[in-house]
């Protein structure tokens, strides 16, 4: 079979295996989706990919459910480097000023990956870096029934792309992140800009360059 083929189905794999694992809390297979020096960012938590791994895990124990389902992806290869993007939803249930609510957002998981040696002699895929784009989202109670009033100015200073999850997440004692990218805007064509690096060959995906971690318990 092709070589770029068997990539391909390897990186489809592998993103689709992060999804289930960590959704599913086997954290022991979801650590072989990352190298080693991983890292992660979300709207509440920044930082290597081992300690999202351990505050995730935590925040599963105590009944937290942030989930993920997964759309089409499309795939840039150069060599041993790759570049992901996933069409995605998160969703997340929680308590918004006494209401028991849903948020989902819409968006796309933008990975950066890498092809290393490994003791089989094939090579393994495995995430350097992953960096959700938050395109828009909204909230409905889980009771249709009950009224829901959020605060509207509270709401309005929030990013577009993923006000409403922030809204819920900084009421149940988040840290939120307020410059994600989204649809549009400058974060995210940076962004695109150190995918297209990345693929040449220009940048290393280091936690030195990403800034400093943060994260909020949960």
């Amino acid at each position: 079979m092709d070589q770029q083929l068997l990539d391909r189905l390897a990186i489809h794999d592998l993103i689709e295996n992060w999804a289930v694992w960590r959704d599913a809390g086997d954290w022991e297979r979801f650590a072989t989706v990352w190298h080693e020096e991983g890292w992660m960012s979300a709207t509440w938590f920044q930082g290597p990919a081992r300690d999202f791994m351990r505050v995730s895990q935590e925040g599963f124990a105590r009944g937290v459910r942030i989930l993920h389902f997964l759309g089409g992806t499309s795939i840039d290869l150069a060599g041993a480097r790759a570049i992901a993007q996933t069409k995605m939803t998160i969703s997340q249930r929680g308590l918004v000023h006494d209401v028991l609510c849903d948020v989902v957002c819409t968006g796309r998981f933008y990975d950066f990956l890498e092809k290393r040696d490994d003791p089989s002699g094939i090579g393994k895929w495995g995430i350097v870096r992953r960096q959700p784009i938050y395109e828009k989202d909204r909230i409905d109670p889980v009771d249709p029934a009950a009224t829901l009033r959020l605060d509207q100015e509270a709401l309005a200073a929030l990013p577009e792309g993923y006000r409403h999850l922030a809204y819920m997440q900084e009421l149940i004692g988040y840290k939120v992140k307020r410059d994600m990218p989204g649809l549009i805007g400058p974060e995210v064509e940076k962004l695109y800009g150190e995918g297209r690096e990345w693929l040449a060959g220009k940048a290393k995906q280091t936690a030195d360059r990403r800034g400093d971690e943060s994260c909020c318990p949960i």
